[in-house]
């Protein structure tokens, strides 16, 4: 216990926890867990949940924790002692989980107890963790043959080695480049806080003028705002080559992803036909609610073929407003957003530059909570715990004075902090001999923050983005679940996991809840009512063209890791040209490298599930359609009775039964897509 790594009794030690502590805790907990594998696979102990699984979850629970915390802040400080500690150890941790899903002996005992008249005994929450535990040692490779399971583990290890390098790659990349800019007129069009973001990063980096950079806070407003067109050119550029082998031309040849690529895609294939599978998409659809590549792709062109018409209609609409009004008859890639935000303002008469005024983070984070608390009874109020930087939060759940749960809030974009937005947790919700153990969350983002002394204030994507996060966090916060693998939002399927979160945006559109979490950033006014009209009626703005981007994505990741014939010197781009013929509306330029920082598929969990999102949609559209089906005639959507029938039924629940059987629980019916056509503006009813 003299580590900080190795304390478990309470929240995790971040003012204490340093990169030198990581190996000596890890390894410890590595030789611990061997110690007690080779205990639990003795003929000494029966094949009980008392005598072997519940063992098995204590030891697995201690490493998760510590290694999750040094995984968490080698996301959120990317320093290189961090960086240093995390690849040190990635090797030895990805080989341990490889020999334990590898285990025979283990598999064994597991296989005898779901067999033996134990199992009927148990509840179905326990019983679905011993099917998932079979499942995934099938998958890990325990029945393969004994001089197969050394290559198996070995392609594990490079593929966990390959993901981290990816997301560094990404990184690094992103970091690697700045535009710097002297002459103020360049800068026409910009909102006056990215100006000042611009000028503080300059004088951080003791230049004159202007300094922008490829973290999406400093680059996006650029590409939807400036005037300059050489400008958004070489930001785009910039952007759309990172970690590609343009990178040689900024003297890191090393951080070109095309070869990572190419070999994360050959040891998938390999590892997949090794357990006996076609492809690795039929892997991964195993955990999942879809059946087969087949189905999945059958879901998407069906969807991308309802879209499509639509997309062609805003791409037309785009290119005839940014010819007579623009004077654009070439609509180029960096074109786009300056020219759709010009569209949007032109037809809608606001900007989204317009509305962010009125959102200020206190009144942002106050308005979630608020749609937090109506819903589901509980109530939020800030704590204290050591964080891992100042400008993180933490918070308490608690319901009739009781914890239910808590959470860290990272919202602002840092240099060492990697892209995107997440949720993730330390510590999950399990009974233990002294009570429940309560869980904890961690919502990270990267919106752009504080400048000059003044609230950071939040695009209203950025408002949906939060709530998003938010709803990762309440799945895995409000379960009721006791038991640790299947609590919150462990042991749910993949491509049902983005329900909660895809739900919680919907409330970002409601009149009763924007109207009580805005207030102008200069006059403290809430937003206009007629100002809301105006975004509701853009709220499905270029939705066409959203939705098949997305397919696209989808089924170039699914195809990519089923039925493509990969080839290493052709790389993916081939894959991605013969897929946007099918959907796509826009077509970026040849030297676009999108794939080489596509971390979702390559270092993240979406490998061959990034159609989780669209999949996810529509259960998330239906879900909600139960809220405004319940709403009175001009009333609040609000409703009490469907908000604690979706926390008992999918909330509440977590992984513990099928999620088709949590939406059935909530519908009554089977998933339909009606609602979110209707939701996207695609409707033809």
């Amino acid at each position: 216990m003299s580590s900080p790594l190795l304390d478990f009794s309470s929240l995790p030690r971040f003012d204490a926890i340093q990169p030198a502590d990581v190996a000596p805790a890890i390894q410890q907990l590595l030789a611990d867990g061997r110690t007690l594998i080779a205990r639990q696979t003795s003929d000494d102990v029966p094949a009980t949940w008392a005598d072997f699984v519940a063992p098995m979850i204590d030891a697995g629970e201690r490493l998760s924790r510590a290694w999750g915390i040094v995984g968490h802040l080698h996301s959120v400080m990317d320093t290189p002692p961090w960086r240093e500690a995390y690849n040190a150890l990635l090797p030895e941790v990805t080989r341990y989980y490889s020999e334990l899903g590898q285990n025979l002996a283990l598999f064994a005992k597991y296989k005898q107890l779901r067999e033996s008249v134990e199992y009927a005994t148990l509840s179905s929450t326990r019983q679905r963790i011993l099917d998932n535990e079979v499942r995934d040692f099938r998958l890990s490779g325990a029945e393969l043959a004994e001089d197969q399971k050394p290559r198996f583990q070995a392609i594990q290890e490079e593929l966990a080695a390959l993901g981290a390098k990816f997301s560094e790659n990404v990184l690094d990349a992103t970091n690697g480049w700045t535009q710097h800019v002297t002459e103020e007129a360049r800068l026409a069009g910009l909102p006056e806080d990215a100006k000042a973001a611009a000028a503080a990063a300059a004088e951080r980096a003791g230049k004159p003028g202007w300094v922008f950079s490829l973290q999406f806070p400093s680059y996006f407003p650029v590409m939807q705002y400036a005037e300059d067109r050489t400008l958004r050119e070489a930001m785009y550029r910039a952007n759309a080559t990172r970690a590609s082998e343009f990178s040689a031309e900024l003297g890191h040849a090393e951080w070109d992803n095309a070869p990572n690529i190419a070999r994360i895609i050959a040891l998938r294939s390999e590892a997949a036909k090794m357990l006996g599978y076609a492809s690795y998409a039929e892997v991964s659809l195993v955990p999942k609610m879809a059946e087969s590549p087949a189905q999945v792709l059958a879901f998407l062109r069906d969807l991308g073929t309802k879209a499509k018409p639509f997309a062609e209609r805003d791409m037309a609409e785009l290119r005839a407003f940014a010819a007579k009004e623009l004077g654009l008859n070439t609509l180029e890639a960096w074109d786009i957003p300056w020219a759709s935000e010009k569209l949007r303002q032109a037809r809608y008469a606001y900007s989204d530059h317009e509305v962010k005024a009125y959102f200020p983070q206190p009144k942002v984070l106050a308005g979630l909570f608020n749609v937090v608390e109506k819903l589901f009874g509980v109530a939020i109020r800030e704590d204290s715990a050591p964080v891992w930087h100042e400008d993180v939060r933490f918070f308490r759940i608690e319901r009739a004075g009781q914890l239910v749960g808590q959470f860290y809030l990272d919202l602002y974009s840092r240099d060492t902090k990697r892209g995107g937005a997440w949720m993730d947790s330390p510590i999950s919700r399990r009974a233990t001999a002294s009570g429940t153990q309560t869980p904890v969350a961690y919502l990270v983002c990267n919106f752009p923050g504080p400048v000059a002394g003044k609230p950071a204030t939040f695009s209203h994507d950025d408002v949906q983005t939060l709530f998003h996060e938010a709803g990762h966090g309440l799945h895995h916060l409000l379960t009721r679940i006791d038991e640790l693998w299947v609590s919150g939002i462990s042991g749910v399927e993949w491509d049902a996991v983005e329900l909660p979160s895809q739900f919680m945006e919907n409330f970002c559109w409601e009149w009763d809840v924007l109207q009580g979490m805005t207030a102008h950033a200069e006059t403290g006014e809430p937003l206009p009512r007629a100002l809301f009209d105006k975004m509701l009626a853009a709220k499905n703005f270029q939705s066409g063209m959203q939705t098949v981007r997305q397919i696209e994505f989808s089924i170039f990741d699914l195809r990519l890791h089923h039925d493509w014939p990969f080839d290493a010197t052709q790389g993916v781009q081939p894959l991605l040209d013969e897929v946007r013929k099918e959907f796509a509306v826009v077509f970026p330029p040849p030297f676009n490298r999108f794939a080489n920082s596509f971390s979702h598929i390559f270092a993240g969990g979406y490998a061959a599930g990034y159609y989780s999102y669209k999949w996810a949609e529509v259960l998330s559209a239906d879900v909600f359609a139960a809220f405004e089906e319940a709403r009175p005639s001009g009333g609040s959507v609000f409703d009490s009775d469907a908000g604690a029938r979706y926390l008992a039924e999918i909330l509440s629940v977590g992984g513990s039964r099928p999620a088709l059987a949590s939406f059935k629980a909530f519908r009554g019916r089977e998933p339909q897509v009606d609602a979110l056509l209707r939701h996207s503006g695609m409707s033809t009813t």
